[in-house]
């Protein structure tokens, strides 16, 4: 069932993926380090260059740098050697830009393969998932988390991690250098950050709401672009294209607003921290200025302040942008492990693998989709191994949800009845063993992409043409796929639109067939048949099948030759007996057969 998350989930939740990365990841903060402290003496070099060099200010350097340029031979070598300055410049932007490509390549490397590893977990997690978790989740919703939210979180891993890390750098550095410089004007760039900082986590609560009502939105939109996709027959037969399209024109619409807010909110905060940037420069130039002039810090060194300013206000200005991205990933986050959070389907402390050969017991079962409402109520009745068991009943009777508490699609509640083959509760029994032994066929079966005979073949593990075209002739399809200008290597589309109703339930009956299993239901999975091709089926069935076969059906001519005939009338045991026993009853039975005979 859905665990729905309480709180928005931490980024930090995707640690675990990292394993085997993380060096990768350390390398890209340490080359990222090294880049930006590159970065940071260029405006050094050129203070140095100012004051020392063209002007006669006194070396402010480390010793050992101060030795270094003694041995060339002082002021007087670098005045007339200025190229050595450009020099040393371009050898520190040189080693910025190979950093800068380390950091870049190895962050790379690391996302991607962080990223790789949440789509396998998603995609895996999602398999094992209840049948019921499925139900109550639309296809489209889920399909979005699983593609933009995942690559929200990577552009976030690949961009916005290392900027977080060269923001607090720039902070850190540009504010230590700035101090040691001169105290009163670094003062007054110190006093624009807390502004600009305190406005921003206001704008990352504001969009963060409006982020996720987006991304809600744009699940919606996915999910009614899938539905009309998915329905596409419908849609053409009853002519709703113009229904459809103004029903996705709505929701586009609504789409379209949120985010067109959205950018709103984003323009205003970007503007403001533009105007900030912009305050803290003019601030910082013209105080400079009257500082230059009464000699409280040289030329040189308020060149230095104002690349290093510069350096600052970009970061701090792009904070509000980092917390924006910030706040889509956390919105992404909670979305992807409000899927990896939900349970999966589990098997016993010690679950069973017996063989399912044996009589199929349903004692005293009451099962409800929505708690207070049970579609079957006290239903008990047995199928003998080996025979062949009809269930037929009205539309909403119970009769699929008895199949699905048999294959454990639905798990049955403890307290509410038991489902055994062979003696053995079905929930003690390990949930592969089980469904590899229970093989269904839906009234509108799903077939993949496939070919034919790919499609035939699916989960059995052999596609030999032979073997395939001996259980295609069991479902009365050999012929009809021959006719198809590729034989068996025909594809079928997807979801099998390229074939009629029928063709695509004697597809799925001949898949089924092919597995081999020793328990096999029929869910009205005839309906679309022909009476002819119909009774074909089932005297193939009838010759060639060996095992328990359960019939669900609402002809009686499909019902007839069961051993056994149950009779559900709105979720309960109306009747129970053999096609003779029951047509010599008045009830149900008898009056379908003769609504259907006449």
């Amino acid at each position: 069932m859905k665990k729905k998350s309480s709180k928005k989930s931490s980024i930090l939740r995707f640690f675990p993926f990292t394993k085997g990365l993380r060096g990768c990841f350390l390398l890209s903060a340490v080359t990222v380090i090294l880049s930006s402290l590159c970065n940071y003496m260029t405006p050094q070099i050129i203070r140095v260059t100012v004051d020392s060099v063209i002007n006669s200010e006194p070396f402010a350097l480390p010793a050992g740098v101060l030795g270094w340029v003694e041995s060339l031979g002082g002021r007087e070598f670098l005045r007339s050697h200025i190229v050595v300055c450009a020099g040393a410049a371009l050898l520190f932007a040189a080693v910025a830009g190979v950093t800068n490509y380390l950091s870049r390549t190895s962050l790379a490397k690391a996302s991607e393969g962080t990223v790789q590893r949440v789509r396998d977990r998603l995609f895996s997690h999602i398999q094992r998932l209840p049948y019921a978790w499925h139900n109550s989740h639309q296809t489209g919703d889920i399909i979005q988390r699983c593609t933009q939210d995942v690559e929200l979180i990577r552009n976030f891993v690949n961009d916005q991690l290392m900027a977080v890390v060269r923001t607090v750098l720039a902070i850190v550095i540009s504010l230590a250098l700035m101090f040691l410089m001169n105290l009163r004007l670094s003062l007054l760039v110190l006093a624009f950050i807390p502004v600009v900082m305190g406005f921003s986590m206001i704008f990352f609560v504001v969009v963060g709401k409006r982020f996720e009502q987006a991304d809600q939105t744009d699940g919606q939109l996915t999910a009614l672009v899938q539905e009309n996709l998915t329905g596409v027959r419908v849609v053409r037969a009853f002519g709703r294209e113009r229904f459809e399209i103004d029903r996705f024109n709505k929701k586009n619409q609504e789409f379209a607003d949120q985010w067109s807010h959205l950018g709103t909110v984003l323009g205003v905060n970007w503007g403001i921290g533009e105007l900030f940037a912009g305050l803290q420069a003019l601030v910082v130039i013209v105080a400079g200025v009257f500082f230059v002039e009464a000699g409280d810090i040289t030329q040189g060194e308020f060149l230095a302040f104002t690349a290093y300013n510069s350096m600052l206000a970009w970061p701090v200005a792009q904070l509000g942008r980092i917390l924006s991205e910030l706040s889509k990933t956390s919105i992404s986050a909670t979305r992807i492990f409000d899927i990896l959070d939900a349970e999966e389907e589990k098997d016993c402390a010690s679950p069973q693998t017996p063989p399912l050969t044996g009589d199929i017991v349903f004692d005293h079962v009451s099962f409800g989709y929505s708690e207070g409402v049970d579609v079957v109520e006290d239903v008990s009745f047995t199928i003998k191994a080996g025979s062949t068991f009809g269930i037929l009943g009205a539309t909403g009777s119970g009769k699929s949800t008895l199949m699905y508490l048999l294959d454990r699609l639905y798990e049955l509640p403890e307290g509410q009845g038991a489902v055994s083959i062979g003696g053995v509760d079905v929930r003690r029994m390990k949930l592969e063993h089980l469904r590899r032994g229970v093989g269904m066929v839906l009234q509108e079966p799903f077939l993949f992409s496939k070919t034919f005979r790919e499609s035939i073949a699916d989960g059995a593990g052999r596609q030999d043409l032979d073997t395939v075209r001996r259980y295609a002739r069991m479902a009365v399809i050999d012929d009809a796929i021959e006719n198809f200008s590729q034989g068996y290597e025909t594809p079928i589309g997807e979801r099998g639109v390229t074939i009629s109703g029928g063709q695509k339930q004697r597809v799925a009956i001949a898949r089924m067939l092919m597995q081999d299993t020793p328990i096999k239901v029929f869910d009205d999975s005839l309906s679309a048949v022909d009476m002819e091709t119909d009774a074909k089926i089932r005297q193939s069935i009838q010759e060639n099948v060996r095992g328990t076969t359960i019939l669900i059906a609402h002809r009686i001519t499909i019902l007839m030759n069961a051993d056994q005939i149950l009779v559900l009338d709105k979720g309960r045991v109306a009747q129970l007996g053999t096609h003779q026993e029951l047509i010599a009853q008045d009830g149900i039975y008898k009056k379908i057969y003769e609504m259907q005979k006449s």
